[in-house]
């Protein structure tokens, strides 16, 4: 997923496997409090952890945190495109997750969840609460138009 743009970036991490979330803060020069919205925010920034609890991350989340980074502050991506982006590239690129972050799998069964009436997953609740937040903020432009 590098970019030219991420290239003198990505050079710059240290040949080792698994960084903490300080080290990816200063890597990155983003807040660790941003990181950990991120992390919840989008599928695929999903760092492990230690066993004692610690995020752990690899080098392709910190690839991906520059990614997220260069689409929010240079492109001007909202968090909600910005997230819709990267599963686009990644289903360009082989993956199968859909934009609200589910397998193919799971949009199949669909049909069947609704009809026995099952709870939304927790990706297809985030996408309804964005949803419902950006068709709010277009309401209030044409409200004041």
């Amino acid at each position: 997923m590098a970019t030219p743009a991420q290239a003198p970036a990505n050079s710059s991490i240290p040949d080792k496997s698994l960084f903490r979330i300080g080290e990816v803060s200063r890597l990155t020069a983003t807040k660790t409090f941003v990181l950990r919205y991120w992390e919840t925010e989008f599928p695929t920034l999903q760092p492990v952890k230690s066993p004692s609890g610690h995020r752990l991350y690899r080098r392709e989340d910190i690839e991906t945190v520059f990614e997220i980074k260069r689409l929010l502050y240079d492109e001007g991506f909202t968090i909600v495109g910005a997230r819709k982006h990267l599963a686009d590239q990644a289903a360009a690129n082989g993956g199968t997750s859909s934009s609200i972050g589910e397998s193919s799998a799971d949009q199949t069964a669909a049909p069947a969840r609704i009809a026995r009436r099952e709870p939304p997953s927790r990706a297809q609740r985030k996408f309804l609460l964005d949803l419902h937040e950006e068709l709010l903020a277009v309401l209030t432009l044409l409200e004041r138009g």
